[in-house]
């Protein structure tokens, strides 16, 4: 372990002010289902697996007394029902923030207000409520002085755009643009709060999956996608989803805003034409996103200093849901609190709190409730399995540029002591003589000889797990030392 405590020093030394702070991973808590455990159980269950944030779809006073103490921290949700008597009446938005902030506020953490959820495409037309409406809360939240703690936005899904592909051309819907979004943008500036997205490359992939690669859209290796409008290179659908809304954002001159993915996630299962929806799919697209938003690897090729917040859908599977299968079947745990999948994430390490941060967690190994768990892909304070017979690779991740792969690359070459005459002049493995190919091959080397511990596949973002042998090449990689 004192290398790899070397190791990410030395990380740190040459990275130094160009990596963003970890973001939050937290779940979103629904409950459109008549088998689910009582609010205390869940709570233990959030906390049994480290999950210091939670996201509820409403304001249910048994689960708010529920999660008082628990030192999670909490959003909260106005209902689209609500909105046009919290748009009109002053008195009832103040009534509605006594009845669920105020009276629970600051044993149970809540930090956020939702306003509303995805408003534009809700069935009744409520758009010209949701700015007043937040204004509203605003008002209420100052009156009672909770408005320095407790921020306020409204999830907005990507049919808010008008256009969402390729990334650079990402502009809102004109309709909404001077009636609500500007007016929203502004709201949130001046209060300075963020923007709630709801982003699933799930929807585009299961439409588009004769053109969409599924490496693209599960954060697994692949070739990239080049945006012709701006030049940037892409290595997940997501991150291309995400700058898509940046992009809009910054046509509105509100390039200052961040953005919280407040929904995202993919489901297990499906009817047989959602093509993608499986188990191993899930898991491999929660893992990856768990372990690269913790990593502290949360920017994309548009704004890659952004420490990006995000929440996975859903805690549970809800066996009330509308529509296809899939809608049952985004849970993370069955309604016995049984994993669904195996995925393991950590939020915040030993002692809570939610919050990781890079200078304190970087390189270091994750704590284990089992010391009998199969080997694990580990990212900074969480666990991912990397299957069921424990084999994974070290792969280098390109978003992060060439710079830091090649820095990284000399540290696995050099001090690391990873075998890398393979990838050298004339060698078996030299082909493609690219700095991603040999950084992959240098950086599972190093794994492999720790023997895949936590800590050793990071290079400071530079580098993250997969589950699948990865071929560089004619060269694939070894799954052991």
């Amino acid at each position: 372990m004192e290398l790899l405590r070397f190791c990410s020093i030395f990380l740190l030394a040459f990275l130094g002010s160009s990596i963003s702070e970890a973001g939050n991973v937290g779940v979103n808590y629904g409950r459109v289902a008549n088998n689910l455990p009582p609010a205390t159980k869940v709570v233990e269950l959030l906390k049994s697996n480290g999950i210091g944030h939670v996201k509820l779809y409403d304001a249910d006073p048994s689960v708010l007394r529920a999660l008082a103490g628990s030192g999670i921290k909490v959003v909260v949700t106005v209902p689209n029902e609500l909105l046009a008597s919290v748009a009109a009446r002053p008195g009832f938005a103040l009534q509605w923030v006594q009845r669920n902030v105020a009276a629970y506020f600051p044993s149970t953490q809540i930090h956020s207000i939702a306003v509303g959820n995805e408003v534009f495409v809700f069935p009744r037309n409520i758009t010209n409520f949701l700015v007043p409406a937040m204004q509203n809360v605003h008002t209420a939240l100052a009156r009672l002085h909770l408005d320095a703690d407790v921020k306020i936005s409204s999830p907005i899904a990507l049919t808010a755009l008008q256009n969402s592909y390729p990334s650079s051309a990402g502009c809102f819907r004109p309709e909404l643009v001077e009636t609500v979004i500007r007016p929203m943008l502004e709201f949130l500036r001046q209060t300075g709060s963020h923007l709630m997205i709801n982003a699933y490359p799930f929807f585009a992939y299961e439409a588009n999956s004769d053109v969409i690669s599924l490496d693209y859209a599960l954060f697994r290796p692949n070739s990239g996608v080049v945006d012709a409008g701006n030049g940037l290179k892409y290595y997940s659908l997501f991150d291309a989803q995400i700058d898509a809304v940046f992009a809009a954002m910054s046509a509105l001159k509100y390039d200052d805003i961040k953005i919280v993915v407040s929904e995202t996630g993919w489901p297990s299962k499906g009817d047989t034409k959602e093509t993608g929806a499986a188990a191993e799919n899930a898991a491999a697209y929660n893992g990856n996103l768990i372990r690269r938003i913790l990593s502290g690897n949360a920017g994309t090729p548009l704004r890659p200093q952004a420490d990006i917040d995000v929440y996975l859908f859903a805690l549970f599977n809800e066996n009330q849901k509308f529509g296809p299968a899939s809608e049952r079947n985004y849970g993370l745990f069955y309604p016995d609190e049984g994993k669904v999948y195996d995925v393991e994430f950590t939020l915040g390490g030993v002692g809570g709190g939610g919050r990781l941060r890079w200078e304190e967690d970087r390189g270091r190994p994750s704590v284990s409730n089992s010391t009998s768990a199969p080997p694990a892909a580990e990212g900074a304070g969480g666990t991912v399995r990397a299957s069921s017979t424990g084999e994974s690779w070290c792969v280098a991740n390109a978003a992060v540029g060439k710079a830091r792969l090649q820095a990284a690359l000399d540290f696995a070459c050099g001090e690391g002591g990873a075998d890398c005459k393979h990838i050298q002049p004339g060698a078996a493995c030299f082909e493609p003589d690219t700095v991603e190919a040999h950084a992959s091959y240098a950086f599972n080397s190093y794994y492999q000889k720790q023997g895949r511990a936590g800590g050793s596949c990071y290079f400071g973002g530079a580098a993250y797990v997969v589950s699948q042998s990865p071929k560089i090449g004619n060269c694939a990689l070894p799954s052991g030392a």
